[in-house]
């Protein structure tokens, strides 16, 4: 009987390193993948051409100013969430809940907007907005990272249940302030007086969220990187044991983490509805809460690389519904693109982190010797 054992045909090991254009040759590699798989499945279920398909899924998104601009509102509100998740995220903390705590700021600077609306300066109204929404997004966040902190909770079902009980309250809220009565919606909030709304900047009307977008991101990248706070949260993100025994407060850092997190989805609540939208929906923050884990997990929770990779799931978001319009192809057929590049797109990072060794034949053997 032969007790040899054979070596398995595919073998599996983990990159002990990686060069920086490596990882870009692979994540480009992906994505022209991706986009042959798309051009075969477009070819064989449509019969249109696959470069007019892809043309017209860059017109979606830059055929013009104004889209050029509506595609930079909506990377920006997208990259503040994923920006506020990435310090949970650092330090281990699933926080889910971003969706959650943009409805807080929501709902805070909705009501300073239609009960001081024409009561005080417009100038004052959006400062007072602010600080409201700032400060309902951290109670929303401080709730789950207390509990957290003192009972030792989980995290991650705390913060999604967050989310439902804020989107509730929101509808409730949209019961009362319901414009015209029975409508189930609000309306846009001061419509003529414009009170509370941010000033349009060099006459663009989304230049000044897109600055505060950069302004976030870039602080978050130094925060992370060069403070002694960013320090202690990823000591806690690589061991509480750890951190303790260094002499970090685990709890302290936890709550003042999540904190931070709430006052970034907080101003992001507040830019929906006093910069872009001048309305509060149940829909408004449109599930970007989850998109940002994606788009944070992608640029491997750098700040800076999320402006990468929100673009991308912009980009896409974008195309299949000018696909939609420009084809008269339901809007199904550009999520399964979609689907299919963010398969490939997400996969590279396995070929990135491991790679894969074919068993040699015989043969092959005896040459190398």
């Amino acid at each position: 009987m032969d007790k040899s054992v054979k070596e398995p045909l595919i073998h599996i090991t983990k990159r002990k390193m990686i060069s920086k254009k490596q990882e870009w040759a692979i994540r480009l590699g992906s994505i022209l993948l991706a986009l042959i798989v798309c051009a075969i499945i477009t070819t064989i279920t449509t019969h249109l051409n696959p470069f007019s398909v892809y043309a017209s899924m860059w017109e979606g998104s830059f055929g013009s100013e104004r889209k050029i601009w509506s595609l930079l509102k909506e990377l920006s509100i997208l990259l503040m969430i994923s920006v506020a998740l990435t310090p949970a995220f650092k330090m281990r903390f699933w926080n889910l809940g971003g969706g959650g705590q943009t409805m807080a700021g929501v709902l805070a600077t909705t009501t300073c907007m239609i009960t001081l609306g024409g009561k005080v300066p417009s100038g004052v109204l959006i400062i007072i907005s602010l600080i409201a929404a700032l400060a309902a997004g951290a109670f929303w966040a401080f709730i789950p990272a207390f509990c957290r902190a003192k009972w030792n909770t989980n995290e991650t079902l705390f913060t999604l249940m967050m989310n439902y009980v804020a989107t509730q309250i929101v509808a409730y809220f949209i019961i009362i302030w319901e414009s015209p009565k029975g409508s189930g919606k609000i309306g846009v909030i001061n419509s003529s007086s414009q009170a509370g709304w941010l000033p349009v900047i060099g006459g663009k009307q989304y230049l000044l969220v897109v600055l505060i977008a950069v302004i976030v991101t870039v602080a978050m990248f130094i925060y992370l990187k060069y403070t002694k706070q960013g320090y202690e949260l990823s000591v806690v993100g690589e061991s509480e044991n750890t951190a303790r025994y260094v002499g970090i407060n685990v709890g302290k850092v936890i709550i003042r983490t999540l904190i931070i997190c709430g006052v970034i989805c907080g101003l992001t609540g507040w830019l929906l509805v006093a910069g872009t939208d001048h309305t509060m929906t149940t829909t408004i923050e449109a599930g970007r809460g989850f998109l940002g884990v994606m788009v944070a997990w992608l640029a491997h929770f750098n700040p800076l690389g999320m402006i990468l990779s929100g673009l991308l799931l912009v980009f896409m978001s974008r195309g299949a519904g000018e696909i939609s319009t420009a084809f008269g192809l339901n809007k199904s057929f550009g999520d399964i693109l979609t689907g299919v590049i963010l398969f490939f797109v997400i996969g590279s990072e396995f070929f990135i982190n491991y790679q894969i060794h074919f068993r040699k034949s015989h043969r092959k053997e005896a040459a190398d010797v």
